[in-house]
């Protein structure tokens, strides 16, 4: 759970994940020209370079997607931390601190639930008390 992100953040994650995982799927296909496998290199080439690019042009699409939800998310400041952050359906959390947020009542923390955040809260400041803070 103190892993998680906004979800604005976690399909940028996912975009660059695939980024990566394309270029490496590339290189290791470039082992069969460069180390001159012969026929059977070029073969392998070949079907890593395909791979890749497949695995590149999904993480294209990932990014454009993230970056169409972006322009329709609802931007709200922070509660915890006073940032503006982008909000995605009726629950999300804030890009900076990973405070939950919402804006439907029916989906507000609990009591017990806040006493929980609170002391969350609390040990992310310590951790925080070099960042500088907006006014």
């Amino acid at each position: 759970m103190r892993f998680r992100s906004s979800k604005v953040n976690e399909f940028r994650l996912w975009g660059l994940a695939l980024t990566m995982g394309g270029m490496l799927l590339m290189i290791i296909g470039l082992a069969g020209i460069v180390f001159d496998w012969g026929k059977a290199g070029r073969i392998i080439a070949v079907v890593f370079m395909i791979l890749g690019m497949i695995t590149m042009m999904v993480s294209m699409g990932i990014y454009f997607w993230a970056g169409m939800l972006s322009t329709s998310a609802t931007v709200i400041d922070c509660p915890e931390c006073g940032r503006r952050t982008k909000m995605l359906g009726k629950t999300d959390r804030c890009m900076f601190c990973k405070t939950i947020l919402t804006v439907d009542p029916q989906y507000e923390p609990t009591a017990e639930n806040e006493t929980a955040a609170a002391v969350q809260a609390s040990e992310h400041e310590l951790h925080r008390e070099h960042e500088h803070k907006p006014h």
